[in-house]
């Protein structure tokens, strides 16, 4: 079992910045890979960028040059710096934690508002 918790979401101006945090705890040895997804109101969840054991990042288009993925192994914590966060950003933010026995772990989400 992996338990995941997200924090840091909030309120913030078009062309802001904020920093997701989630910290994962129990089996995390077992972890091959964790992501960020988001889903706004009336839409699919969606992946926004995710990280692997080894450091391999990837993006969705919609957020490559504005958010980055990393990690605190020693802190098993996983970070998404959002910068010139826009309108169409607003959503619900979940980090998700896929082990290598397929399973996959979500924390139950923090929602960033991005709205003047």
């Amino acid at each position: 079992q992996v338990q995941l918790v997200e924090s840091g979401g909030g309120l913030v101006q078009p062309g802001g910045s904020l920093r997701l945090s989630c910290a994962a705890s129990g089996s995390i040895f077992s972890i091959n890979a964790m992501g960020w997804y988001r889903q706004a109101p009336g839409k699919q969840r969606e992946l926004v960028a995710a990280i692997t054991s080894g450091g391999s990042t990837n993006y969705a288009d919609s957020v490559k040059g504005r958010f980055t993925i990393s990690r605190d192994n020693a802190k098993n914590t996983v970070y998404l710096q959002m910068n010139s966060l826009k309108p169409e950003d607003t959503a619900v933010y979940y980090c998700n934690a896929l082990t290598s026995g397929g399973m996959d772990y979500w924390g139950k989400g923090t929602l960033v508002t991005v709205s003047s």
